[in-house]
């Protein structure tokens, strides 16, 4: 990561980007593949900056939103959450109502800022 680009990113996380880089060789595979990019995102929620600090290592996840489903139909209510992933999670923690609006995504390949999604995140304010 460039030093202009570390830069922004220090501003604008913890917040609602996520920010797509290079993956190293090292980098665990997902789901069985292995990946080019790799999406970096730091949430500006204390539970799951909680479980982080208590883990002491960054959490590799997806989104609870499968990918037919649209925004608007995606559920951020605890209990449907719950209802809907019991036999394939072991844990449901319950913080409350999260928002519909999706973090907003940069392509920082280039060394540059390139929108990929525009989402909640202004990131013109950081650069």
């Amino acid at each position: 990561i460039t030093t202009p680009v570390f830069k922004v990113i220090k501003k604008a996380l913890p917040g609602p980007f996520t920010f797509i880089f290079e993956a190293s060789p090292n980098a665990p595979r997902y789901g069985g593949v292995k990946r080019k990019t790799v999406g970096i995102r730091v949430p500006d929620n204390q539970i799951v900056r909680q479980i982080v600090k208590e883990f002491g290592t960054p959490i590799v996840s997806t989104s609870v939103r499968e990918s037919e489903e649209t925004l608007e139909e995606y559920v951020t209510d605890p209990d449907l959450i719950f209802e809907k992933y019991r036999s394939l999670v072991d844990l449901v923690i319950d913080g409350g109502f999260g928002g519909n609006t999706p973090s907003t995504i940069i392509d920082c390949t280039n060394d540059d800022f390139d929108l990929v999604r525009q989402g909640l995140g202004d990131i013109e304010q950081f650069l």
